[in-house]
Parts: structure tokens; C-alpha cells; sequence
């Protein structure tokens, strides 16, 4: 490896703060954008370890970066980031994926990059003139590209975390569509129940599960269908008993619709456990 390669120069800055061999293994992946650079949880960890400001200014260094920070764990009902800041005081971030802008405080609110294959296909399959209802809208995930790419006429995005909600506006404002989308803050269990036979479509991306937001979909969707994109972790082995679960589920709630549905993994999300959607259409 050269100097040009980020590991090679990863590892020259890194021997270099201390003053021979690296004390534990350094870091083999990280996600790089902006002036930001996010390495794994595990990372510069342990006992050999004993991390200083030098080390984290190397580090970014090496890596192109001007802040730095390290991976966490997602944790509460409101899917809280555990990212941590080891350079740099500003925690607030700009993506810019697929022509639309996200911003977000990165320690308190998450961003999947491995579901970028999935943000960008619910730009494509939204049609002009639907009205869409997120459940579980988050900074906007999924209501950006609707909205910004899908051309939406307008969306009802339901978020209770005030931290994810100041970021949606953001967003919303950011992509020039803050017309085109009423929020909706508190429970979406409860703010839905204004918006009943509103939605040509509902997304439902909520992890670990989005099975209990069925009900609440169901009852927004319009009387004569629609689609929900229901969002949820299945066995790498067995997708099908996940989605036939989930269509039993919807049955159970609307007896009376015709449903069909097709089956998108968007990753691999633990070990031996995807990160599925299930695309569900009613009628």
C-alpha cells in the first residue's frame, strides 16, 4: 500500500503518535462525508489503548476529515444516536444523497448510509399528485425523496422526537418542499387518527419492527387501497414466514381488502438477520 491509500496513511499517522507499533488493531472501515469521518464502535478501544486529542487529530488527518467521531449504539424508543465526538464540539451534519439534503445533530439522531438503495426507491416509486403519510418520519428518510424526487402533492410526516423533528424542517426547508408537508409531532398512534382515508401511501420504516404502526397504516390508507412499505428484521434464511406474517397481520385488521405484496431486503443488518420491506397493496 502507498501513502495515497487511507489505511497506509491511517496507519503511518497512528504509529507516528505512538512512537512505533499501533498498541491494538486499527480500524479496517469507516464512513467518510463531508468534513466528517465516523469510525466503528470497537475502534482505538481496550487497554493497550490510551487515546488522547493527538491520537484523534492524526486520526482524522489521516483520513481527510476536520471532526471526527465514533459509532454507537441506536438505543430507546425514539432511536437515539450513540455516536461520540472525539474532534471537533459541532455535532451537526449535512448529507447530500441522491440530490436531496439531510441535516442532523449526528449524536442524538441515527442515519442508515446502507439504506441509501432504499431512500432513493421511494423517490422513484411515488407518483405525482399521491398524498403520503410516514408513520415514523425520523429526520425524513423516506418524505424527502417522496417529496424532492416522487413529487408528492403533499405529505403527513408523524415524528415524536424533537430532536429528529428540528431536523425534518431543516430538511423540509433546506429542499425548497416545506409546502408540501404538514408535521405531525407526538405519537403517530394518536396524530394519525386525524388523518383517516387521507393516503394514497404510508411508509412504515420503523426497526426493529413496524407491525404495530398496521393498524394506524390501515386506518390513514384510502377506502378504495393504496400501498404500505412496512419496514422490518427477518432471518437471513427465512424472509417468507417474516412477510406472511405481515400480510396476516394486515388481513386480520381489513378483512375485506385484496392484498398483494412483494418482498425488498435492503441489507444485512446483524448477523444472520436482514433488513427487510415488505411493499403491500391494497384494494
Amino acid at each position: 500500500m502507498g501513502e495515497d491509500d487511507p489505511h497506509a496513511r491511517l496507519d503511518s499517522a497512528v504509529r507516528g503518535w505512538a512512537s512505533g507499533d499501533p498498541p491494538g488493531d486499527l480500524p479496517r472501515r469507516w464512513e467518510r462525508f463531508s468534513d466528517v469521518a465516523i469510525i466503528p464502535h470497537d475502534s482505538f478501544k481496550g487497554p493497550d489503548w490510551e487515546a488522547d486529542g493527538g491520537l484523534w487529530e492524526a486520526v482524522a488527518e489521516a483520513l481527510g476529515a476536520k471532526r471526527l467521531a465514533r459509532m454507537g449504539e441506536v438505543s430507546g424508543d425514539r432511536r437515539r444516536s450513540g455516536v461520540e465526538m472525539l474532534l471537533g464540539d459541532d455535532d451537526w451534519v449535512v448529507r447530500r444523497e441522491s440530490g436531496v439534503n439531510y441535516g442532523y445533530r449526528m449524536t442524538r439522531c441515527m442515519f442508515s448510509s446502507g439504506n441509501v438503495n432504499e431512500r432513493r426507491r421511494m423517490g422513484e416509486v411515488t407518483q405525482e399528485d399521491e398524498i403520503l403519510v410516514d408513520l415514523y418520519a425520523g429526520i425524513g428518510y423516506y418524505t424527502l425523496p417522496a417529496l424532492v424526487h416522487g413529487g408528492a402533492s403533499l405529505v403527513h410526516a408523524c415524528e415524536w422526537n424533537p430532536e429528529a423533528i428540528e431536523a425534518l424542517r431543516w430538511g423540509l426547508d433546506s429542499n425548497g418542499v416545506d409546502s408540501r408537508c404538514v408535521v405531525h409531532e407526538g405519537d403517530s398512534r394518536v396524530t394519525s387518527r386525524s388523518l383517516e382515508g387521507v393516503a394514497d401511501r404510508v411508509f412504515l420504516g420503523l426497526l426493529p419492527s413496524s407491525k404495530d404502526g398496521l393498524e394506524a397504516a390501515l386506518r390513514v390508507l384510502k377506502s378504495d387501497g393504496g400501498t404500505l412499505h412496512v419496514h422490518g428484521l427477518a432471518p437471513s434464511s427465512d424472509h417468507i414466514s417474516w412477510s406472511d406474517g405481515v400480510v396476516s397481520s394486515a388481513s386480520a385488521i381489513s378483512p375485506d381488502s385484496s392484498i398483494r405484496s412483494g418482498l425488498v431486503r435492503v441489507k444485512s443488518y446483524a448477523p444472520h438477520w436482514d433488513h427487510v420491506v415488505l411493499d403491500l397493496s391494497l384494494a
